[in-house]
């Protein structure tokens, strides 16, 4: 069971003790307990679980987009950022696609997947037996121990950049992928989707200079056609699905435009 070997990585979001696996509960040695949920993930989130989490609804559509292979070739630039790297968090996880593809094919590597979605840790416990699905918000304080890490991934996700850097040991990279803005340009145009900031790389960079050195820069740009399912479902499988959707989309060719960034951090 993943989360019985990621316990060795986890700390306890009350007090940051230590925490063990005892049949379905999770305990730190303070007592503070958290029931492993029946499909082999733990809430640590604490709170209700915010209304822009993602829905089961968004993640499904999100599945099927990786399925016929749409970002593939920034999966692969995930994966050789990676390198190789066995204990691997990826925070605002989603179905856990890029987390699995990071871990290859070593059977003893271990995912971390966090995310403030119930339906998101659902996924990513089905999606790689070798991912430990934990309920959390990225922005507070990490339910992780000190550089307990070998690499963090921030996807299209929130970046907690102090947190980022804590739990990552001195070799560690955090590997993040941002929009360009280009991205989905067709598919933004023809049905009012929401605009992507310019220079979300730069800015990224400048923010994490205080954590991280900045040790490599990729931009993967390609045009891929999709059918009318998939253009729906690429709609659907992020924020825009909190707004009004189109009755009906076409088929057409999108350009996928992103930034791979990876870091190293700052060590004394």
């Amino acid at each position: 069971m993943s989360l019985e070997r990621a316990t060795d990585l986890l700390a306890c979001p009350v007090c940051q003790g230590r925490l063990a696996l005892y049949g379905k509960v999770i305990c730190c040695t303070e007592g503070h307990s958290y029931d492993v949920a029946k499909q082999g993930y733990v809430n640590l989130l604490g709170a209700s679980e915010p209304g822009n989490a993602d829905t089961s609804e968004m993640l499904d559509a999100r599945a099927r987009v990786h399925a016929a292979g749409v970002f593939n070739q920034v999966t692969e630039a995930i994966a050789t950022s990676c390198g190789g790297r066995q204990r691997v968090l990826e925070a605002g996880a989603g179905t856990g696609h890029y987390l699995a593809s990071a871990l290859g094919t070593d059977p003893q590597a271990l995912g971390v997947a966090i995310d403030v979605s119930k339906a998101s840790a659902k996924h990513c416990v089905r999606t790689d037996e070798r991912i430990a699905a934990i309920v959390a918000d990225v922005w507070q304080p990490l339910p992780l121990r000190d550089r307990s890490l070998d690499a963090v991934l921030a996807v299209f996700a929130p970046r907690n950049l102090p947190e980022f850097a804590r739990v990552l040991h001195s070799d560690g990279r955090f590997i993040a992928v941002t929009p360009r803005s280009g991205h989905l340009v067709g598919l933004r145009d023809a049905y009012g989707l929401l605009d992507i900031p310019s220079a979300k790389a730069t800015q990224l960079a400048a923010a994490a200079a205080e954590f991280f050195d900045l040790i490599d820069t990729r931009v993967i740009k390609y045009r891929v056609p999709v059918d009318e399912q998939l253009a729906t479902d690429l709609i659907a499988m992020g924020p825009n699905a909190f707004h009004q959707q189109p009755k009906q989309v076409t088929a057409s060719v999108i350009s996928i435009d992103v930034t791979v960034q990876s870091f190293r951090p700052i060590r004394d």
